[in-house]
């Protein structure tokens, strides 16, 4: 299906850019990219794998830069604006007439999707690649209800899996859990290392 460029109407005067790749299935899925203070944008190569991922599964995506990224509007807020973000795309394609909705986030993005989902969301899935429990706070997050996969590297320092291990044990659910061996943070050279676990996961 062709992808577009689109603009997200947020919360106050935010425009947010973004890029929807439109299926016929009425399934799309929100793709949130790593901090913005660090070079993340909607166009690094994890976020961009996860979407050709999805698409091959027949379901929408829709990447898109936080406020103050690339073209959007706006100003880095630390991860509380961020959210707003999250939910403005999510309202974006619910007005396109998708109807099952997925929640998919990469680092710093998957640590703003935690926040939304805890705070209460209506998801078919809820899926998290490296969150960054090492750089970044979970506290605030009670509860992620939804969540089905959590993929992350081996050699993760921002996110080892011994301590998203905790927080899963914290938050009391059991999703599957995929560590890959001899992979780090920014998964270089391991791309298709994610897509497999990614792509083997969306299989109806």
């Amino acid at each position: 299906m062709s992808e577009a460029y689109i603009t997200i109407t947020g919360t106050g005067d935010i425009r947010l850019e973004g890029h929807l790749n439109r299926q016929e299935t009425g399934k799309a899925v929100v793709l949130a990219h790593p901090h913005p203070l660090y070079g993340g944008n909607m166009d690094v190569p994890v976020i961009c794998k996860m979407a050709a991922c999805f698409q091959a599964a027949g379901i929408a995506t829709l990447r898109f830069n936080f406020r103050g990224t690339g073209g959007s509007s706006g100003a880095f807020d630390d991860g509380r604006g961020e959210q707003d973000d999250v939910r403005s795309a999510l309202d974006y394609l619910s007005g396109q007439g998708y109807d099952q909705l997925y929640l998919a986030g990469y680092s710093f993005g998957s640590w703003v999707n935690a926040h939304v989902v805890s705070a209460g969301v209506e998801l078919c899935d809820h899926i998290m690649v490296s969150p960054p429990a090492a750089l970044l706070s979970f506290d605030q997050v009670v509860r992620l209800p939804g969540t089905g996969l959590i993929i992350t590297g081996e050699n993760d320092d921002l996110a080892p899996a011994y301590l998203v291990s905790d927080l899963l044990l914290k938050w009391k659910i059991a999703p599957r859990l995929e560590v890959l061996s001899h992979v780090d943070h920014f998964y270089a050279g391991a791309l298709d290392k994610l897509g497999d676990v990614l792509s083997g996961y969306l299989k109806p």
